[in-house]
């Protein structure tokens, strides 16, 4: 038997780890123990505990309820709470996800401990170390021992920066395993997506059809932060309103700038516009209904990027770069930043695209299996 750690503290990274834990419980449990630790990097109810409940996901063994906080501050109280659970729990992996401080913390944390770093997610660049996010996936890379990329590209860059992809068991720190596996979200997008379309209301409720309107979300700071991009976003959104309903579930974020006095006239153009409907953040099942309904997704979001295509609607990505350059190599997504004629260009582009045209890219829905034999096999 086996231990692992899982640290969490995202919306994101909550539905991950529901792949990792599902397959521990229905394959592993007499070989692998979780322990799941969140951080609260998000404390809101409705981008967290809401997902636990919905997904049927493990509730956390410890809430260190750190919240939202200046980025030095935030991932050093972490670390802090996060190196006095290891040490009484005594892992023999730390699993982290994705790209947040609660990755780079739970990294940190361990790899000073000398505990095994699991990455699930590892390898994606966006090559824009202004992001954050960036600096968190590199720094988190190179301390992991196990590294699970979802993508070739991923694997590719790993390989580019130095990572040896034939090194062999016994896998260590100084002997790191590199391995593309697939994408925990596919798996999980497979296995929710017939219980959203039973148990989701959210069409009903909000008198939608399917493939009758356009999915948004906005929140990545450097377009709710930045007056002209955000500005420009909406008035794109706006335009392609004339033409299709615009569905924006709105991220406490972008709420908070819209709701502030600089974006007054923006706010009073959206609230005469009946074509575009702003609805509080919505649940996961929730989420993959609107997705897989839509006809097309606009999103600055790197786990909706993937979300729409795993469902098959081509998708416009209001960021300058992207870590999923997989999806615009199929010409089924275009980058345009917060460019009003860009946006409004890819719309024209892509809304004729149907959904047979989409290339499997993501791997075969076993990526969390894969995962956790791996785990097994690095004793």
């Amino acid at each position: 038997m086996i231990k692992i750690v899982t640290i969490i503290g995202a919306r994101p990274q909550i539905i991950k780890a529901a792949s990792i834990s599902r397959a521990i419980s229905s394959m592993f449990s007499e070989a692998i123990t979780e322990v799941i630790v969140h951080t609260g990097q998000h404390y809101d109810q409705n981008m967290s505990q809401v997902f636990f409940d919905e997904l049927d996901i493990p509730k956390p063994d410890y809430n260190l309820d750190i919240g939202s906080d200046l980025h030095g501050k935030q991932t050093a109280r972490m670390i802090e709470r996060i190196e006095e659970l290891l040490l009484i729990e005594s892992p023999d992996y730390l699993l982290v996800y994705g790209d947040t401080n609660s990755t780079l913390a739970g990294a940190l944390a361990g790899a000073k401990l000398n505990i095994r770093i699991a990455h699930v997610e590892a390898g994606l660049r966006s090559f824009n170390r202004k992001m954050p996010e960036e600096v968190n996936r590199i720094v988190c890379d190179h301390l992991s021992t196990l590294l699970f990329s979802p993508s070739k590209s991923g694997f590719q860059n790993l390989v580019h920066e130095g990572f040896n992809a034939t090194n062999q068991m016994p896998f260590t720190a100084d002997n790191p395993g590199v391995f593309q596996c697939g994408d925990v979200m596919y798996d999980n997008s497979l296995h929710y997506a017939a219980l959203a379309t039973h148990k989701s209301l959210i069409l009903k409720d909000l008198g939608l059809n399917p493939n009758k309107y356009a999915l948004v979300t906005i929140h990545r700071d450097h377009n709710t932060d930045n007056f002209e991009n955000l500005i420009s976003i909406f008035e794109a959104l706006i335009s392609i309103s004339s033409q299709l309903k615009i569905v924006l579930p709105i991220h406490p974020r972008t709420e908070r700038k819209l709701q502030s006095s600089e974006f007054k006239g923006l706010k009073r153009k959206l609230n005469e516009c009946d074509n575009v409907l702003l609805i509080s953040p919505v649940s996961f099942l929730d989420m993959i209904q609107l997705e897989s309904n839509s006809s097309i997704i606009i999103t600055d979001s790197g786990g909706v990027q993937k979300e729409s295509y795993f469902f098959n609607k081509p998708c416009i990505i209001l960021r300058p770069e992207t870590e999923w350059v997989e999806i615009l190599e199929t010409e089924k997504a275009i980058l345009v930043s917060a460019d009003y004629d860009k946006i409004i260009h890819a719309y024209d582009t892509l809304s004729h695209i149907v959904e047979s045209e989409f290339p499997k890219i993501f791997g075969d829905g076993n990526a969390a299996v894969f995962i956790c034999e791996t785990l097994l096999r690095n004793l």
